[in-house]
């Protein structure tokens, strides 16, 4: 049995599976890979004060190489309804293009994956190794509950993953465009400079933190992290907001506050990019807190056998010339490289987490071709 890719990317998105919320998305998607064969195990998790995560892993197989395509059925809110021209969950189709909130971020992806395993397996069902699922409810939210702790299960369970593919949408205009083989890591910064408030006319009352933080903030933008690498751009440190709640003209406010983040490449680690930033404020000196949250460290999957199999079927179906890219936002691929080799496919990305939000019939007949040539080549070789 093939499965209808179109067909299954509507069911989907008909689940307003809304972070935390799964709205039968993930039965939805199990009971298509269990009519394929696959085993299915469902991973709810939860921590204290956060609502519990339903996750799933299903497996085709049980010998290695085990290829497995990684990906999240939950998806941002719709935003103002009043902005779409067609119900977000609904799933409409219209002139060739299937709209809803996840048809391209990443339902469609799910849809074209499934679709290109019924077909793979139809063909192929003596293929040596097995297949399998990493599809997370979590990946649009904080991320606590889903993936990293799919792994844990999965590294318990001696569930080892040989080659990893991310659905997320990674062409900006056509399906082929571009891979993803990495990404720059993310460090948030607060930092809160104290002093005490006194009146403009009576400086000498008072210490005003504002010098202060414009002097640290001056040492982080003076230096340049880096030129870049033949896999990366250059990483930049961004100051996004200073705040010193002051609304009044005549009076020294009592602190100051900066947010800060830096998205670096390869060339750094978030503990030494750290370890700068305190060192710029200790020479400054003054009272100050400063709190730092690393969202992902840099990797980079160098071009070789999974590069090589995206590259090579994106050729024979579209005739293009993929770009590998380390280029954008975080991914749960940040986790799954430790596990091991991971890259990013998908479909196209510029109305991701847009109001009509959409994916044409066509990319996803494309995507799906080039799923199933990635399995037939892999399994092949």
């Amino acid at each position: 049995m093939i499965v209808n890719a179109a067909k299954l990317t509507q069911e989907l998105i008909r689940c307003p599976s809304v972070t935390p919320a799964d709205a039968g998305a993930l039965d939805l998607l199990q009971s298509a890979l269990e009519s394929l064969g696959f085993v299915c195990t469902r991973l709810p998790f939860s921590e204290v004060g956060t609502e519990t995560i339903d996750n799933l892993y299903a497996r085709l197989g049980t010998v290695a190489p085990n290829f497995c395509f990684a990906g999240h059925t939950d998806v941002v809110p719709a935003g103002n309804l009043d902005q779409w021209h067609h119900d977000p969950f609904a799933g409409t189709m219209k002139d060739g293009v299937i709209y809803g909130r996840g048809a391209s971020d990443m339902k469609g992806a799910i849809a074209a994956f499934v679709s290109a395993v019924s077909g793979f397996i139809e063909t192929d069902s003596n293929f040596d190794g097995s297949i399998s699922f990493l599809i997370t409810g979590d990946e649009e939210g904080p991320a606590i509950n889903g993936t990293i702790k799919m792994l844990d299960w999965l590294d318990e369970n001696d569930e080892k993953l040989d080659y990893c593919l991310v659905g997320e949408p990674t062409n900006p205009a056509k399906v082929g465009d571009m891979a993803k083989i990495g990404r720059r890591g993310s460090l948030n910064g607060k930092l809160t400079v104290m002093g005490s408030q006194g009146h403009v006319a009576y400086p000498d009352q008072a210490d005003n933190p504002i010098p202060r933080l414009v002097k640290i903030l001056d040492g982080l933008l003076g230096r340049r992290l880096d030129d870049g690498n033949d896999h990366f751009q250059p990483s930049n440190l961004e100051i996004t907001s200073i705040d010193v709640g002051n609304k009044t003209s005549n009076v020294i406010p009592a602190e100051a506050v900066a947010r800060f983040n830096i998205r670096f490449n390869n060339q750094h680690t978030d503990h030494d990019l750290q370890n700068w930033i305190r060192s710029i404020c200790a020479d400054v000196g003054g009272e100050y807190e400063l709190d730092m949250k690393a969202s992902g460290d840099a990797f980079l999957t160098a071009p070789g056998t999974l590069s090589r199999l995206i590259t090579d079927a994106v050729k024979k179906v579209t005739g293009r010339e993929v770009e590998l890219s380390t280029s954008g936002g975080t991914s749960d691929a940040r986790f799954i490289k430790n596990h091991c080799p991971v890259s990013e496919f998908g479909l196209v990305n510029k109305t991701v987490h847009g109001v009509d939000e959409y994916v044409s019939l066509d990319e996803l007949d494309q995507l799906t071709k080039i799923y199933r040539e990635i399995l037939r080549a892999f399994f092949k070789s």
